[in-house]
């Protein structure tokens, strides 16, 4: 299966997000590989602590692959390449889990037709290969998302499942923001009309992840005066009130992950460790992650989608 993982704005926790999931599904046991379609701003390589590639390959990535340049893009293993000591190891029982790494002079450019033949044929051979490839893409209305649009409405992967998720942090220009890039002039919606999809289908394969959130009954906000308190219950009710009215509500939502202290500081692979041995991540967010990797992967993820809030 494809996963396209995409945000209207930077610093949503995309990348993150996404490189949890795919840490999270490989250790549930799917074969995952992550392709960094972030052309441009490359970081997958750092957040898996692949030091060979943190900024990026200086070799052959995603984007000259895409260009022509090479025959095929580099891969990386997470458990044989990566620089983490926690991550060095595959766990038993776990999947594959490898990295294809964006170029690091790389950035966006408009995709013709041999861009987007050659995305094909990636996807093709990476959905026979791997059980769930998450292809992270670049911030917006970008070159990138109408390279994978196109590619995905080809006849050759009319039989491969795919499906997008949208991520947001929980505040009001955010949820905006992520309505717009469906819904909005550009969106992921007008672009798929343009290059063919099925309106419906399209409509039933995208779905919301809220990131940083904060909750304001937790026990982190134990500090706070009872009138801030009361403040952030009354602020979180009318983002969801805003969400449900902008059609990105819970119905729609694929999973929340909250405010982590690790997270704030460092974008990084969250390992078990880091909430047992080392006490310095919450489990809560272990549990979303793990949560998110297996609702990702259920075939409940689309059917019964009718686009309310």
């Amino acid at each position: 299966m494809l996963l396209f993982a995409t945000s209207d704005k930077g610093g949503t926790g995309r990348s993150v997000t996404s490189c949890n999931l795919a840490y999270r599904r490989a250790l549930q046991g799917g074969n995952v590989c992550y392709v960094d379609f972030d052309l441009g701003s490359p970081t997958a390589g750092a957040i898996f602590n692949i030091d060979e590639i943190a900024h990026g390959t200086g070799g052959s990535g995603v984007h000259d692959y895409l260009q022509g340049h090479a025959s095929e893009p580099e891969d990386y293993s997470a458990w044989a390449d990566s620089d983490h000591e926690r991550l060095g190891v595959r766990p038993d029982g776990a999947g594959d889990l490898v990295l294809y790494p964006d170029d690091s002079d790389g950035g966006e450019f408009p995709g013709d037709g041999g861009a987007v033949a050659r995305c094909v044929e990636l996807f093709v051979q990476l959905t026979s290969q791997f059980d769930l490839v998450i292809v992270d893409l670049s911030a917006g209305r970008s070159h990138a998302t109408e390279i994978v649009m196109a590619a995905t409405g080809r006849p050759e992967l009319s039989a491969v499942p795919w499906r997008w998720i949208v991520f947001h942090r929980w505040t009001k220009q955010h949820v905006v923001a992520a309505h717009s890039l469906v819904h909005g002039e550009r969106g992921l919606l007008e672009t798929g009309r343009a290059r063919h999809h099925n309106h419906a289908r399209l409509m039933a394969s995208i779905r919301f992840v809220r990131t940083a959130v904060v909750n304001p009954d937790g026990p982190e906000l134990a500090g706070l005066k009872s009138t801030q308190v009361r403040w952030l219950r009354r602020i979180d009710a009318d983002l969801h009130q805003m969400a449900a009215g902008l059609r990105i509500g819970r119905m729609n939502l694929l999973g929340s992950i909250p405010l982590d202290p690790v997270l704030q500081w460092r974008e990084q692979i969250i390992t078990d460790a880091d909430t047992t041995t080392l006490d310095i991540a919450d489990q809560r967010t272990v549990d979303a992650f793990n949560d998110l990797a297996k609702k990702s992967s259920e075939e409940s993820f689309m059917p019964g989608f009718d686009g309310s809030g």
